[in-house]
């Protein structure tokens, strides 16, 4: 079964395209080794020579790095060719930034909308992720499925492409980190809180939950949102004003 980093690309033969089960086994090799690290992030993929490698013609290895660009695992180079993506730390907090505001409103949203279905998923993703003792690849999966619940949930599809787009780039660098088992333990069974908040379960600012969530994993997230700092500063408001 795909993880939800692998559902971006259909596998149908298109004219000139390499076999659907070839194309998807060189997708599965190359993502293992992407995250057993032997390619590392910022490493170029030499198409020819991965074909060479493989015994096959460069075609499949083509069609293989494109989907996995599209997961977020490969980033595109102008006239220098295909790397392992690789964001920079400053990259990371600018494209945070931009989640602050676009997921807070996703949660506002799936929250108003919340169905006994929606919360039944999120529920079956929360298990999941608590009872994880699995690859990173898998967590990461789960961490990403259970965001996108949440903006699927929100029924704005405008938001949910925003958010797909920004998003699964960041989740595909999270996936490169090699950090322990506990510590993304950690990372999943927080989602708990922001569980909560849409379940109306926790009376927290949604921008607060989201921001306590992020700082899980990153330090200062919200230094380039001038919203977010003037929301999470209690002094910084004026008398009067809300």
């Amino acid at each position: 079964m795909d993880t939800p980093l692998e559902r971006n690309t259909p596998d149908d033969a298109r004219p000139g395209s390499a076999p659907p089960t070839l194309r998807a086994h060189v997708v599965r090799m190359l993502r293992a080794d992407i995250l057993a690290g032997k390619y590392k992030p910022g490493d170029r993929l030499n198409e020819s020579q991965i074909a060479r490698e493989l015994n096959i013609s460069r075609i499949p290895v083509r069609e293989a790095l494109s989907q996995l660009q599209e997961q977020g695992l490969v980033v595109n180079r102008e006239r220098r060719g295909m790397f392992v993506m690789d964001l920079g730390a400053e990259e990371v907090l600018q494209i945070s930034s931009l989640r602050i505001i676009l997921e807070t409103e996703a949660i506002k949203l799936a929250r108003s909308r919340m169905t006994p279905e929606i919360r039944a998923q999120l529920e079956s993703l929360m298990e999941q992720m608590e009872a994880w003792n699995g690859t990173l690849l898998d967590a990461a999966a789960l961490d990403l499925e259970f965001h996108r619940t949440i903006w699927r949930a929100t029924g704005n599809p405008y938001l949910e492409r925003a958010l797909n787009t920004l998003m699964v780039p960041l989740f595909a660098h999270r996936t490169l980190e090699h950090v322990s088992q506990e510590i993304r333990r950690w990372r999943l069974s927080h989602h708990r809180a922001l569980l909560d908040v849409l379940a109306g379960l926790s009376d927290a600012d949604p921008q607060e939950a989201l921001l306590t969530h992020l700082r899980m994993s990153y330090t200062d997230p919200e230094r380039y949102s001038t919203l977010a700092k003037t929301l999470s500063a209690p002094t910084a408001k004026p008398d009067g004003q809300i």
